[in-house]
């Protein structure tokens, strides 16, 4: 068994199934808050984080969804917490940037990709789930000169420093697939793609874009983890798993739903940050829901090979990770 997670960077409060899991070595994965308290709407968040921990639990591991709860970061929420974040009352979106400010004001906050990375990292779990990771975001039709320098995901510099395996659907549809690819090589950060050699849409099950690596196992990422902090490196490990056959929506209906989105966007005059919460609805509804219900279904699918990655990490050198090496 691994040696315990180390004590964190900074205070990070942690439910006691989390913080004696961590403590002895068990698997953890964490989960993000945004996409319950932002992401989805009323009541698919509920069922998304009903998924995504069964998932989780179901393959070994323990689920901890990250968040800052009046002021405190904290992995892992109370069924009250929890409550309150499904409900969204005053919970504010909380991005790396803006950690700081939500711990001096004491403030709900749900934790994006990027933060949840930064707490991951602190508190020593080795293992995240998500949707899908932001990217660099699509031009507008007839973008105005102060829009020429596009939008830029945190997301993708935390990743950069982040010594954490993330597991995902590929990037959310609505970006630019190939600048983001492009950008996570530049920024070193290794894109893995589970069972599959081009990168999967997020809603999609294949873009067309080549991936660099390719996995066939829980075991295998484990191992790539391992020998990257062997290496010094401090990079996550994107691990990319598509949606599966006959769950994933035709590329062709996403990308004209994503092309119709973008020119309302721009009709509307929509800017900044309201531009992906925007395009993510109206692709929603040009797809008669189709869309939420592929997004459940990867957030769990998620969910549970993080889990066996976890469990890998966990039993490094154990029969169960060996097993997990060809499962």
């Amino acid at each position: 068994m691994p040696a315990p997670a180390p004590p964190p960077a900074f205070p990070i409060r942690r439910t006691v199934e989390v913080a004696e899991s961590l403590g002895a070595g068990r698997p953890v994965v964490v989960l993000e808050s945004s996409v319950l308290a932002q992401g989805l709407p009323i009541p698919a968040n509920r069922e998304a984080a009903r998924r995504m921990e069964g998932a989780v639990r179901a393959a070994g591991a323990v689920p901890a969804v990250s968040a800052v709860v009046a002021g405190v970061p904290t992995l892992g929420l109370e069924p009250d917490e929890l409550e309150r974040f499904l409900a969204r009352t005053g919970v504010r979106k909380v991005s790396a940037r803006d950690l700081a400010v939500a711990m001096v004001q004491g403030a709900d906050g749900a934790t994006t990709v990027a933060t949840s990375l930064a707490l991951a990292t602190a508190a020593g779990c080795p293992v995240f789930a998500t949707g899908g990771i932001g990217g660099v975001h699509r031009e507008l039709p007839d973008a105005p000169p102060h829009r020429w320098v596009r939008d830029e995901s945190a997301d993708l510099a935390e990743l950069a420093r982040s010594p954490v395996v993330v597991v995902c659907a590929g990037a959310k549809s609505i970006l630019d697939l190939p600048a983001t690819l492009e950008r996570l090589e530049t920024l070193g950060v290794p894109v893995v793609g589970y069972r599959t050699d081009t990168l999967p849409g997020f809603l999609t099950r294949d873009t067309g874009l080549r991936l660099p690596h390719r996995v066939e196992s829980p075991g295998e990422v484990a191992a790539i983890h391992r020998q990257l902090r062997r290496l010094g490196r401090q990079e996550a490990v994107l691990v990319v798993q598509p949606l599966a056959e006959g769950e994933a929506l035709p590329r062709e209906l996403v990308d004209r739903a994503v092309g119709d989105a973008l020119d309302a966007a721009a009709g509307a005059g929509v800017e900044g940050a309201a531009v992906t919460p925007y395009l993510l609805a109206a692709v929603e509804r040009a797809t008669g829901g189709r869309s939420l219900a592929a997004n459940l279904r990867l957030l769990e699918a998620n969910g549970g090979l993080a889990a066996r990655i976890a469990v890998a990490l966990a039993g490094a050198g154990s029969p169960a990770a060996v097993a997990g090496q060809r499962g």
